[in-house]
């Protein structure tokens, strides 16, 4: 059985199990935006000043032998951008692409590189107050990719740590 999660005004203070703890422990503990996404039915939400920008899907240019995770590339105005599954990448079952599937367009560690997810939701302040620890758990979505959780009427947001996420060494993207 996992800890509860209590809502209550006892501030969020970041594990430095993150990626970048510096960055990522000043944005929660001074709060920030988020643009949340839906993915398998949950809600997401990543750090919005990692957007580039939102586009609609379009199937992207295959390439042979890419990890199971990257879809293929697009070329948005002379910038050649890796596109990765986000479905693929976290194990979900895949699912129809719909008029509310996008890329979510990233700019990471000196790369752009695009995400496809369900649909985006909104932007939303979250503030220091608003966050959770997140539990340990058994999930696709391993521990150390998830920043904290974000409670916000009524809605519970897994702020995702897309540096770490996207760093993995499976993907072969933002290594040198």
């Amino acid at each position: 059985m996992s800890p509860a999660i209590t809502l209550d005004d006892t501030p969020f203070e970041p594990s430095s199990g993150a990626s970048s703890p510096a960055t990522t422990a000043g944005t929660l503990a001074n709060g920030s935006e988020f643009l949340t996404f839906k993915l398998g039915g949950e809600d997401y939400g990543l750090d919005l000043l990692r957007v580039q920008e939102i586009r609609s899907f379009e199937e992207p240019t295959r390439i042979a032998n890419a990890p199971a995770g990257v879809l293929g590339v697009l070329d948005l105005r002379g910038v050649i951008v890796p596109v990765v599954d986000l479905r693929v990448h976290l194990g979900f079952p895949q699912a129809p692409r719909d008029g509310n599937t996008v890329v979510i367009v990233l700019a990471i560690t000196g790369r752009v590189v695009g995400v496809v997810v369900d649909g985006v939701s909104d932007v939303i302040a979250i503030g220091p107050k608003q966050l959770r620890p997140a539990p340990e758990f058994n999930a696709r979505l391993e521990r150390r990719h998830v920043m904290a959780i974000g409670a916000v009427d009524r809605r519970m947001l897994i702020l995702v740590d897309i540096d770490a996420l996207l760093g993995e060494p499976s993907l072969g993207l933002l290594s040198v």
